[in-house]
C-alpha cells in the first residue's frame, strides 16, 4: 500500500523545532549562533538573506491562494484618498460650515473646494463597489473560484472593492505592503486572504499571477505606477492580453493624453486598443464578460 506522501527518515522542520525548543540552557544553546537557521530573525533579516526573502514573499501567499481553490482574479486598482459618498459629504459639510465662519480665507476656500472634488469623485466608491458586488456573484459559485477581487488592501476605492465583495458573501484579497506611514488593511478583505508584503515587486507580481481583467479607477502615483506596469507586459507580450478596464474616461484623458503619446510616435496606434474607458459597474462588467465569452 503506497503512503500519501514520500516517507523520510530525516525529521521534518516542525519536529526539529520542538526539539530545538526542549534544549538545555547552556551559555553555548543561548548563544543566537546556536538557533535553527528558520528560527533565527536576526539570520533572517541580514542583507545577505534578500534573495531567500525574495522567495518566501513570493511561495506565502501562492500557497495560501491555491489551498484557498481560487482560480482566477480580477485586479482592482484606485486612490486610496477616494472616500465613501457619505464620508465625503461630512467633509464637504465641515469646510462649509468653516467657511461661513470666515468667508474671506484663502485656505478655507481651497479646503472647500476640494471637498466639492471629493464629493464628485466619491461616485468612484460606489461604482467600485457595485463592480465587485457583480463580479463576486458570478464568480463564486463553486469551490474552485474565479473573478475573485484583488485589491491592494488599504482604504478608498481598495475598500470599496473589498466591501462588494463582502456584500455578497464573497471572499475577496488584499495585498497590502509595508510603509513609512500606517496603512491597515481594510475590515472587509477576507482575513485568511489578507497579505502584507515587503517588497512592491513581489506585490505587484502576485497581483497579476492570477488576472483575469483588470479595474482601473482615478488615483495617484501608486495606481499609475500599477497601471503602467499592465499596459508595458500587455504591449511587450509578456503576459496574455486582459481586459484593461478604465472607470471614468472624462478623468482619464485629462490627466494622461494617450493621443499624444500616438502622435509623438512613442507608442503604437494600437497600443490604445490595450484598454478601454467605461462609465458603470455594468458596463465594465458587460466588457469582461464579452471578453470570455
Amino acid at each position: 500500500m503506497c503512503p500519501e506522501r514520500a516517507h523520510s527518515a530525516f525529521p521534518d522542520a516542525e519536529e526539529d523545532a520542538h526539539s530545538a525548543a526542549r534544549t538545555v540552557a547552556t551559555p553555548q544553546t543561548e548563544s543566537p549562533s546556536y538557533r535553527l537557521a528558520f528560527q533565527d530573525p536576526d539570520f533572517l533579516v541580514r542583507e545577505e538573506l534578500r534573495p531567500v526573502r525574495l522567495q518566501l514573499e513570493l511561495l506565502k501567499p501562492e500557497l495560501a491562494l491555491k489551498e484557498q481553490q481560487i482560480i482566477s482574479t480580477i485586479v482592482v486598482f484606485g486612490s486610496a484618498r477616494i472616500p465613501a459618498p457619505e464620508v465625503a459629504a461630512k467633509v464637504l459639510a465641515a469646510a462649509e460650515a468653516d467657511l461661513r465662519d470666515r468667508p474671506d480665507d484663502p485656505l478655507l476656500q481651497a479646503r472647500v473646494e476640494q471637498a466639492r472634488r471629493l464629493v464628485d469623485r466619491s461616485r468612484y466608491y460606489d461604482a467600485a463597489r457595485r463592480f465587485s458586488q457583480l463580479a463576486s456573484e458570478a464568480g463564486q459559485r463553486t469551490p474552485e473560484k474565479d473573478f475573485v477581487i484583488v485589491t491592494g488592501g488599504g482604504p478608498g476605492i481598495m475598500e470599496a472593492a473589498n466591501r462588494g465583495a463582502d456584500d455578497m458573501g464573497a471572499e475577496s484579497i488584499g495585498l497590502n505592503i509595508v510603509l513609512p506611514f500606517e496603512q491597515a488593511p481594510n475590515r472587509y478583505i477576507t482575513p485568511a486572504l489578507s497579505f502584507q508584503f515587503h517588497y512592491f515587486a513581489i506585490r505587484k507580481m502576485h497581483f497579476l499571477l492570477r488576472a483575469a481583467a483588470l479595474a482601473c479607477f482615478p488615483g495617484g502615483f501608486g495606481t499609475m505606477d500599477e497601471l503602467f506596469e499592465v499596459l508595458t507586459l500587455i504591449q511587450t507580450r509578456k503576459i496574455t492580453p486582459i481586459p484593461v478596464i478604465l472607470f471614468g474616461e472624462q478623468w482619464w484623458r485629462k490627466i494622461i493624453n494617450f493621443d499624444a503619446m500616438v502622435e509623438e510616435g512613442v507608442i503604437a496606434p494600437e497600443d490604445v486598443g490595450i484598454f478601454q474607458y467605461v462609465e458603470s459597474a455594468e458596463e465594465a462588467w458587460a466588457a469582461i464578460r464579452d471578453f470570455y465569452r
